[in-house]
């Protein structure tokens, strides 16, 4: 099986599997308590703090360790407003970001807040001028934007957002799930989230950075856990393994990145030449160095889908028939590109070309058969 999902979740890194194993027999004791069990665990959750704030290039102090992605970004949300509510109730978004935050921004405007999506272009980036004129109205107490779109790979202006952020006194929070550990962190962000199974961690360990000086309230009931941010009972064991996972990626991450990168030149280069009527998703080239999206028309992704898994191919789609949702994917609506037979191919550590190009070579007869079975002859 040739596993190009790495976008969902990348395999448990070598090293974290190494590090999680150790940490269970050393790192099970309350990290709370004082007797030695505890106190070793105690050192093992601040040592991985450390790392991972080494990592980031932040304080650990302002590291706080989550059940998940969407828990960091639910908490990063929700409580910079919460500490910025007598700056105002006013949250910028973009318009393809993860359905986390646009989950958050729901609550906040059930809450009597407003929100104010900003839209995209057909590559999937904001323009840094029009959001920053959009955090420079007034109330404005949170602005929201991910260092790379997840269905398409697309890029933001991070750095260029969180200027304007700065300027106009905004705190800017960063998704930063895609990125994390494969590439350098754009600077200027306040807040970020981050999710440790897409860097070769083991799932249900997030990441919440708050920056010092950035307002933040819990909009949870207080936990003596976490500095008071986030509740509930340390999983020291995957803290331990998410650490040695993003240490492993960072260090890999110069050279992999380009080798992953190439291989999904060849991919966006070869798919439109050997299937007609593709359309190849996402800046070309400030893009996430290992996510290609296409989408293919007269097809069904469901369909694709089924029989690239059936020649042992792991993709996904944005596309509304193979998620729980009778609507496309609300990025591609966004960017007003073709959402049928849409397909995002993501490269996990260590793809090798030969599976690349067997995916290139099954692929363009998998399409005509279901064109064929739809009767559709091009």
């Amino acid at each position: 099986m040739a596993y190009f999902d790495a976008a969902s979740t990348e395999p448990l890194h070598p090293q974290a599997r190494e590090a999680l194993i150790a940490a269970l027999d050393v790192g099970w004791a309350d990290p709370a308590r004082l007797y030695g069990s505890a106190r070793r665990a105690r050192m093992l959750l601040e040592q991985a703090r450390t790392e991972v704030a080494e990592a980031l290039g932040v304080r650990a102090d302002e590291v706080s360790f989550t059940s998940s992605g969407t828990q960091a970004v639910h908490l990063g949300v929700l409580g910079t407003l919460r500490g910025r509510h007598r700056a105002g109730r006013r949250l910028v978004t973009s318009a393809v970001e993860h359905s986390c935050v646009l989950h958050a921004a729901g609550i906040h405007e059930r809450d009597g807040g407003s929100v104010e999506t900003v839209g995209v272009g057909i590559t999937g980036a904001v323009d840094p001028a029009v959001f920053g004129e959009a955090v420079r109205a007034e109330g404005t107490a949170l602005a929201c934007l991910q260092s790379a779109n997840h269905e398409v790979g697309t890029l933001q202006p991070v750095a260029e957002v969180a200027a304007a952020c700065a300027e106009a006194g905004v705190p800017l929070l960063v998704d930063a799930a895609q990125t994390a550990g494969r590439m350098p962190l754009p600077p200027g962000w306040s807040v970020l989230a981050a999710s440790a199974h897409k860097w070769g961690g083991p799932a249900g360990v997030g990441v919440l950075v708050v920056r010092k000086g950035t307002r933040w309230r819990t909009p949870l009931p207080e936990d003596d856990r976490e500095r008071r941010r986030v509740p509930g009972f340390e999983n020291v064991p995957e803290i331990v393994a998410a650490a040695a996972a993003l240490r492993a990626t960072v260090a890999e991450s110069v050279m992999e990145s380009a080798r992953l990168s190439a291989l999904v030149d060849r991919v966006r280069t070869e798919v439109p030449r050997l299937v007609p009527d593709v359309e190849v998703i996402g800046d070309p080239i400030v893009r996430a160095p290992h996510i290609v999206t296409f989408s293919c028309l007269y097809v069904e992704g469901e369909a694709l889908l089924t029989e690239l898994d059936k020649a042992g191919f792991s993709v996904s789609s944005g596309s509304s028939c193979t998620a729980s949702t009778l609507r496309p994917s609300h990025v591609l609506e966004a960017m007003g590109v073709l959402t049928h037979g849409n397909v995002r191919v993501s490269l996990p550590r260590g793809t090798s070309a030969t599976d690349v190009d067997r995916f290139l070579t099954f692929l363009p007869d998998a399409v005509r058969r279901i064109r064929e079975e739809a009767g559709v002859k091009l």
